[in-house]
């Protein structure tokens, strides 16, 4: 046994790259266990929320249903178990990394600096940051917002979007921080903010399901453009293939549209109101790229 202090660093080192390499390959961890483990959003809504207490629906839920419809034929075991594990805007990046989560589809924008923690797949939607205020605020854009107090959610980068709008603006707006997306919303319901930023299609999905939709409404230029996309740890390559087929595979047959027909098109749980959102011409030209091109 090594005894000097290096040694026994080195040792540890290499237990812990062989940890994380063993971890990384999901599809052994799966048919080991039995079981695969699925992330959900409880307020990305079309994408990924609850309908009802413990019922995740969504646009995303459905494109990880079939991820893991397709990880039981690999591993030819239809009884594999799909556990399903709420995360948040800060914890979903650290618990896809440790493992207690095998795959994450949201509103998760895919970024150069999410990439070096974990690894996305095919971009499935692009999105921009917006406001979402009150009609009788006045509010019609960020240029709007000098010395008002704007919400928004922690842990995304939204919040890192709009701090750096506000600087280079000299804006001076006072950021508060939700902890989910409602709970953002909810500041400017109850008047502690005059407006909430966040991605344009999550404000979208929140108008709807708001008690009065008609006293809301989505302003301003976006900000930027960015991809949503599904994650997974890193350095694994044959997950991601599998991932990415899925996704590639829906968006050559036509499943992809009707898919997004379904929850951006047509009336949604729980309130059966109608986002009404065409196809983005980012989005439509991804079905033939099938690019996983991160945003800066």
């Amino acid at each position: 046994m090594p005894t000097s202090a290096a040694a026994r660093a080195t040792l540890l080192a290499a237990c812990l790259l062989a940890c994380c390499a063993a971890q990384a390959d999901t599809l052994k961890k799966v048919a080991d266990t039995g079981k695969i483990t699925l992330a959900y959003r409880e307020s990305s809504v079309p994408f990924s929320y609850l309908a009802g207490p413990g019922q995740p629906v969504g646009f995303a839920v459905d494109i990880a249903s079939a991820v893991a419809d397709a990880v039981k034929k690999r591993l030819n075991n239809p009884a594999i178990k799909v556990e399903l594990q709420p995360v948040t805007s800060l914890n979903r990046i650290p618990l896809v990394q440790n493992g207690t989560v095998d795959l994450e589809c949201g509103s998760t924008t895919n970024n150069t600096v999410r990439g070096k923690d974990v690894q996305f797949a095919t971009n499935y939607f692009y999105t921009g940051t917006r406001l979402l205020a009150k009609k009788s605020s006045g509010i019609k854009g960020f240029g709007d917002m000098a010395k008002r107090k704007l919400s928004t959610t922690s842990g995304t980068t939204n919040a890192q979007v709009v701090r750096k709008y506000d600087r280079d603006n000299k804006l001076e707006m006072e950021m508060l921080m939700g902890k989910d997306h409602e709970d953002s919303m909810l500041l400017v319901e109850t008047g502690r903010a005059e407006a909430f930023a966040m991605d344009d299609i999550l404000l979208y999905g929140l108008m709807a399901n708001a008690r009065n939709p008609a006293e809301w409404e989505v302003v301003g230029e976006a900000l930027q453009v960015e991809p949503y996309a599904c994650m997974l740890r890193k350095d694994d390559p044959q997950f991601q293939a599998l991932v990415n087929g899925v996704i590639g595979g829906m968006m050559k047959s036509g499943e992809f549209e009707k898919l997004y027909t379904k929850w951006f098109m047509s009336p949604i749980a729980p309130r059966g109101q109608n986002l009404r959102l065409p196809m983005g011409k980012e989005l439509r030209d991804n079905l033939t790229a099938q690019s996983d091109k991160p945003a800066v």
